[in-house]
């Protein structure tokens, strides 16, 4: 009889101890992710201010500026459907136009930037821009490096409302066809 009061008493205190520990785990989950998530705002501002500076580097013709705010492995992808560049290339690109005393000039109409998380060291974003183009639409990642938040990979868009699509398919379909074709025989 001792020895099943024994047993049941330990049974009694395996099922106490694997409860405490489910429990703790739960709450674990539950609360770590809440704790993160509030130190996302700040982290925002700062992605904000960033690419705010960013352009501005643009703007004001400041190579240097703007090239220290994106990773050594950037990638710039323009409006044109060649524009697919690395930051090297990019650099080799833009250099004339920040040496003329004024590149291009962006200002942020509308910007959402998404952080998970578990990713801490990443974020990205979707924008909308007044350019010399006229509204145009940014989007990218950018990553931690070095305590400073920098663009890894950004996207430009021009935004073309719906009712002139078929216009501009028109305009475009020569240039598209031969792309087309230069693409895939390059496969």
């Amino acid at each position: 009889m001792k020895m099943q009061l024994n047993v049941i008493r330990f049974q009694t205190y395996k099922i106490n101890l694997i409860s405490k520990l489910v429990l703790s785990l739960l709450w674990v989950c539950m609360i770590v992710p809440k704790l993160s998530a509030q130190n996302i705002d700040p982290v925002k501002k700062d992605i904000d201010l960033m690419l705010t500076t960013w352009h501005l580097a643009a703007a004001d013709a400041d190579f240097d500026t703007y090239f220290n705010h994106m990773t050594e492995d950037a990638v710039f992808i323009g409006t044109d459907a060649t524009e697919n560049w690395t930051v090297d290339e990019f650099k080799a690109y833009s250099k004339p136009y920040f040496d003329k005393g004024k590149a291009w000039s962006f200002t942020t109409l509308e910007r959402t930037i998404f952080i998970d998380p578990q990713l801490p060291g990443i974020g990205w974003f979707d924008e909308l821009l007044d350019t010399q183009m006229g509204i145009c639409r940014g989007s990218g990642v950018v990553k931690r490096v070095d305590s400073q938040w920098k663009v890894q990979h950004y996207v430009l868009s021009i935004a073309v409302p719906n009712e002139f699509v078929s216009q501009l398919t028109k305009m475009k379909n020569d240039w598209d066809q031969s792309q087309i074709n230069e693409i895939r025989n390059k496969m």
